[in-house]
């Protein structure tokens, strides 16, 4: 019998850095890297955008190593970020910084990035939450990817933290990932027979010098380029820790319900990309109020109860790996609504007060800025 999966986790996210008088966004100060780095090492690197700064935990072996990374992650950031006057958020979006007073990060990558992709990449003023899976065997990986992209719009629907763009309520959750599917190899996954299918393919762009590498290939879901890992991406930057993981336990729990499956000889119903396409668009569309299509049913079903019969499908696996009170907390999620849903809020709030446009996303920016440090109680 085939060993088991290790079910690891690595969570990468990415922040932007704002001003914490005016809430536009700033670059990042001169040092902010290097003191970030004296603590954290590797784990904290630059990303496209000046104004941007990225994290990732080391491979972990549960939801609770992860908790504690992630943890040590944001309040480093935060504390030397604050140290040289700049605040870090994590949001998708910034509700009203222009593009177009934007700079990438000098470095080679994203030099010939911006190249190669011309304004598309100048607009990347985007976010994203990426979570890694161990899945040592690259056959499984396949077919688990195959399965898992089913469960895509919901994580998105979940996740969704974007609603504004240059100071615009857009009426989406997500705006994130109109911006960011303007670049080539987004959206969901081809479905492929085999890892050497996956490779095949990536060796034909390769061949033509169009791609360097998998990791220039930016899916919802992928195999990791470097990682023995299913990276899922789809997901919008979380405001708070806890949010973050619990996706990242609902990522995990549900790859290994669909490998409990395999084992008995059995597997998730594939629907065609087409089909699963409408419920990411109506996630990107609503978020968490709208519902999504259950196929076998034939409706269109409230979050709330694809959530409850998510939980229960995944409520064996979870508390495998320990991570239960995570994935459960998930229906906070919706019964507080949504990351998308709480800046509406704060937005609807200050607007009742008398502010101005300007004024109430001033103070969704200074929201989103609190809502940052990991909650010590929490944290546990």
């Amino acid at each position: 019998m085939t060993e088991a999966p290790a079910f690891s986790l690595g969570i990468e996210e990415e922040y932007l850095l704002v001003d914490p008088d005016t809430g536009n966004l700033r670059p990042a100060p001169q040092g902010l890297l290097d003191d970030c780095r004296s603590v954290l090492g590797d784990r904290v690197t630059p990303e496209y955008l000046q104004s941007q700064i990225e994290v990732g935990t080391s491979v972990c072996t549960n939801i609770a190593q992860a908790r504690t990374e992630l943890t040590e992650l944001r309040q480093v950031v935060a504390d030397k970020a604050r140290a040289l006057g700049v605040t870090p958020i994590s949001a998708s979006c910034h509700p009203f910084a222009d593009w177009r007073s934007q700079h990438h990060t000098s470095k080679e990558r994203y030099d010939q990035q911006r190249e190669d992709m011309a304004a598309v990449a100048r607009r990347m003023v985007v976010c994203g939450m990426h979570v890694h899976i161990g899945i040592e065997d690259r056959e499984q990986r396949i077919d688990l990817m195959n399965q898992f992209t089913y469960f895509l719009p919901h994580l998105l629907a979940l996740s969704a933290s974007s609603p504004f763009w240059r100071g615009e309520d857009t009426g989406l959750a997500s705006y994130r990932l109109t911006v960011f599917g303007n670049m080539p190899r987004t959206g969901f996954p081809p479905r492929f027979d085999s890892f050497d299918d996956f490779e095949r393919n990536v060796a034909r762009l390769q061949q033509l010098d169009l791609l360097e590498d998998a990791s220039k290939i930016w899916w919802d879901l992928r195999p990791s380029a470097h990682f023995p890992t299913i990276e899922t991406r789809i997901c919008d930057a979380s405001p708070r820790l806890e949010q973050t993981l619990t996706l990242a336990a609902l990522c995990q729990s549900t790859l290994r319900m669909l490998w409990r499956l395999g084992r008995q000889n059995q597997q998730w119903r594939l629907y065609d990309n087409f089909l699963l396409g409408e419920n990411r668009w109506r996630a990107i569309r609503h978020g968490v109020t709208g519902g999504l299509i259950d196929f076998a049913q034939g409706t269109i079903r409230p979050m709330p109860e694809l959530l409850d019969e998510w939980i229960e499908l995944i409520a064996e696996d979870a508390d495998a790996l320990g991570c239960l009170a995570e994935i459960t907390a998930a229906r906070s999620m919706l019964d507080q609504g949504n990351a998308a849903e709480a800046q509406r809020a704060t937005d609807a709030r200050a607007r009742a007060k008398g502010q101005d446009n300007h004024q109430a996303l001033r103070t969704v920016v200074a929201e989103l800025a609190a809502a940052f440090d990991p909650d010590p109680a929490e944290a546990g």
